[in-house]
């Protein structure tokens, strides 16, 4: 055997092992999501997510990249060893090292993966819970709405959190199969979400479901819409109002809380606050502190920002910081690019759909990798990937050509 072929054989089986290891991050990832479902409280959690970087770190060692791309790795690193000096929190350093592993997977393949395994872990939930084995059916108390309701979690914790995670899968099953569907899916899909939301009573979800539902179907039967610039720009510009509109929100010049009735002196955020049920109050009224509004943000933030609340974009500045907020969204307008790049309009649908979403709701902005479909897309891209279902992906290639080399070895 030839120098040359002894090398591409090691390097194939080098690629193969990274494969795996990305593989059994994810798989552990999704692991976790599921038990924090449940109504089970794991106590190693935090072990498990330092395996899980563990084996992203490990794939990436076993990736070849560019210079450029070397340099981004380095540059993002630093900001997650920053991050994680500053509040104790290792989210930007798991993130980082899982995007950069998605460099040379079959994201189509590992996003299907992704998809039937979630399925199958809420359908096992919600099999528990409506047998009587294990888990709660349904919660009954007050919402914050002034009154006492019934509302079903079927075994995921609570009505928000079942609804949600129906969500996800909608928008993670169209982002895979968008290109397939009859007219009469989306009309299926628009049933199951209105009749889980007589189940569960979410508004936000319910909502958010059909924004991605209808969106998927405009995207797939208006012919050449993906490929206009002008509904990335719209896209970035929604995303953008989205962050602004929270900020705004959580500043107390422009919100005016008045600490004595409880309300707000600007009107706007007033008349807003009146239908986003407290989220806007529970920042400026629900700590001591007024944790979450701008007063309590620095620039890496610090271990104590560790308060929940619901609106997503407010926790990211708090929790980790305003330099880390700006460079989480200018990736996402990079991944906007990415996506008129690519003509990937349903990749569109699903991150301002989103981005409305994190508006109300933290579900992405947490320390669970394996739910946050966006950054399963922001892998595919950031390492200019080739789009979904190319002859040319390089996984796909070395698992065909594998086979070859041991025969020709074995001559």
């Amino acid at each position: 055997m030839s120098v040359e072929r002894k090398k591409e054989k090691r390097e194939l089986h080098i690629d193969k092992i990274g494969i795996w290891l990305l593989y059994l991050s994810v798989t552990l990832e999704i692991i976790i999501v599921i038990v924090d479902k449940s109504n089970y409280i794991n106590p190693i959690e935090g072990q498990l997510f330092r395996v899980t970087f563990l084996l992203a770190a490990g794939k990436v060692l076993c990736t070849r990249y560019s210079l450029k791309e070397w340099a981004a790795l380095v540059l993002f690193g630093f900001l997650g060893l920053v991050s994680y000096k500053a509040t104790g929190r290792n989210e930007i350093l798991r993130i980082v090292a899982f995007v950069a592993a998605c460099k040379g997977a079959d994201m189509k393949k590992l996003l299907k993966y992704v998809f039937y395994m979630t399925t199958a872990g809420c359908l096992l939930l919600m099999a528990l819970s409506l047998t009587g084995i294990y888990g709660g059916l349904a919660l009954e108390t007050n919402f914050g709405r002034g009154y006492t309701q019934v509302r079903y979690c079927l075994g995921l914790g609570h009505p928000n959190a079942l609804h949600c995670m129906f969500m996800m899968l909608v928008l993670l099953g169209l982002y895979l199969y968008n290109d397939k569907m009859k007219w009469y899916a989306y009309a299926v899909l628009t049933a199951l979400n209105y009749a889980l939301y007589l189940l569960t009573d979410s508004n936000t979800g319910m909502l958010i479901t059909f924004c991605g539902i209808f969106g998927a179907a405009v995207v797939h039967y208006w012919k050449g819409l993906q490929e206009k610039k002008v509904i990335y720009i719209a896209g970035a510009a929604v995303f953008l109002l989205c962050v602004v509109f929270s900020v705004l929100a959580a500043d107390r010049g422009f919100a005016k809380p008045d600490y004595e009735s409880f309300q707000f002196n600007n009107p706007q955020i007033a008349k807003l606050e009146a239908h986003l049920n407290g989220r806007i109050r529970d920042l400026h009224y629900g700590s001591i502190n007024r944790e979450g509004t701008t007063a309590t943000w620095s620039l890496f933030s610090r271990p104590e920002n560790d308060h929940f609340f619901d609106m997503g974009f407010v926790r990211v500045f708090y929790w980790y910081g305003i330099v880390p907020g700006l460079a989480y969204v200018a990736l996402y307008m990079l991944l906007i690019g990415r996506f008129y790049r690519n003509k990937d309009g349903m990749g569109l649908v699903m991150v301002v759909v989103l981005a409305v979403y994190t508006v109300l709701e933290a579900h992405l902005v947490s320390v669970y990798i394996g739910r946050n479909y966006p950054l399963f897309l922001m892998g595919m891209y950031a390492a200019g990937m080739p789009a979904l279902g190319s002859s040319k992906d390089r996984e796909e290639y070395l698992w065909s050509l594998a086979p070859m080399v041991f025969l020709k070895s074995e001559k």
